[in-house]
């Protein structure tokens, strides 16, 4: 594994939840997931009622994970291409996730987990990136 993709790794493992894409139907989509790295693989943890699962298993997904929000000078991205099965963690596994939410859009959660074999990383690094401001409504 090239140095960039152990340094991807890590910096994935320094933020719990990012964003996994696909197409259902032909139509882009994007849903926030909590992620895990376990043996070099990428575990998301998602709501099974979105039916997103369904969509994704099977599929080749990006999935992006970002510190853009930490206030931190310097940002970075990391997004893993591959494809995404839907499958069962261990107890073990499970536990690693720690508590899920209560309720996704009202409902109480449901989760389903799917496992990614990445066939491409990519990192993206920004330095000195300046102040992020809100923008303001009139």
């Amino acid at each position: 594994m090239p140095c960039d993709d152990y340094r991807a790794l890590e910096l994935l493992s320094r933020t719990p939840y990012g964003r996994v894409s696909a197409s259902r139907r032909a139509l882009p989509f994007t849903t926030v997931t909590r992620h895990l790295l376990i043996d070099g693989q990428l575990v998301l943890r998602l709501h099974r009622g979105y039916g997103y699962h369904q969509a994704l298993d099977g599929s080749v997904v990006a999935y992006e994970a970002d510190n853009i929000n930490s206030g931190a000078s310097d940002t970075w991205s990391v997004q893993f291409t591959g494809t995404a099965r839907v499958f069962e963690p261990t107890l073990g596994e499970r536990a690693l996730f720690g508590r899920t939410p209560r309720l996704a859009d009202g409902v109480p959660f449901d989760p389903v987990f799917l496992r990614i074999e990445p066939q491409f990383v990519t990192l993206h690094q920004l330095t000195d990136v300046p102040a992020f401001q809100f923008a303001r409504m009139a």
